[in-house]
């Protein structure tokens, strides 16, 4: 069974591709939804509505994948990490540590641009109550392995943002060819896993993160010390 995301040779090509895909009833209607009732203070806003593409370096040395775009955020603005809270706090963390050239990622056009590292979501639309399901994240994956397989060249980390994008991240490193350790490692914050591909001879290391959302950065289990010991390391791994 083809997808759109297949014989996509570039990253151009595949964020055309994903633009115009409604392979999820259930996210479609939602993104769609809140794109037109939209949030009061963002009303004379006209909302992205739409996949989310990856974006970021052509030639990364960090890939970081997180679980979904916000309504509000992503979904409003076109941008994963965009306009919310939690990219809020991950944007402060990724400009200490050298992978963000400004603190804050509020729009498109906005200036900000990402250093040796590119993001990209598990899956592309959000979810009601930032839930997406496991149905959902499978049908999602082959965006998710047509990016790594364009970057994976230069790769040298991945940091996987949450539970939801470790357990994503498995079958696609698996379809894109690289060697994969068993049993699956669990996740946790600072859980270092190295995998190999022909693409990728000498190793890309993969790395667990809490989630930086607002419920993690808000109860403590979160800090902005816990998030930039993760991309230092990542930095470290990657190389200046």
């Amino acid at each position: 069974m083809t997808h759109l995301a297949d014989g996509a040779a570039t990253l151009d090509k595949l964020t055309a591709r994903q633009s115009v895909c409604r392979a999820c009833p259930r996210l479609v209607a939602w993104r769609e939804q809140v794109a037109v009732t939209r949030r009061r203070a963002f009303r004379d806003e006209r909302y992205w509505g739409r996949p989310i593409p990856g974006w970021g370096s052509e030639r990364p040395r960090l890939l970081i994948i997180g679980l979904a775009p916000a309504a509000h955020g992503g979904n409003r603005t076109g941008r994963i990490f965009t306009g919310d809270r939690s990219g809020d706090f991950l944007f402060a963390s990724l400009y200490r540590t050298g992978f963000a050239v400004q603190p804050t990622s509020v729009a498109v056009g906005d200036g900000q641009r990402l250093v040796d590292a590119r993001m990209a979501a598990a899956v592309r639309c959000a979810p009601p109550d930032n839930k997406p399901e496991p149905a959902e994240r499978d049908t999602c994956a082959p965006w998710l392995v047509a990016e790594l397989r364009l970057v994976a060249g230069n790769l040298r980390v991945i940091v996987c943002l949450g539970g939801f994008a470790w357990q994503a991240i498995w079958p696609v490193l698996s379809s894109c060819g690289f060697s994969l350790p068993r049993p699956r490692p669990a996740f946790g914050h600072g859980a270092e896993v190295r995998v190999t591909s022909p693409q990728a001879p000498d190793g890309v290391l993969l790395i667990g993160c809490y989630h930086p959302s607002q419920q993690n950065t808000f109860t403590g289990r979160v800090t902005p010390a816990m998030l930039d010991a993760i991309f230092t390391r990542a930095r470290t791994v990657a190389g200046p």
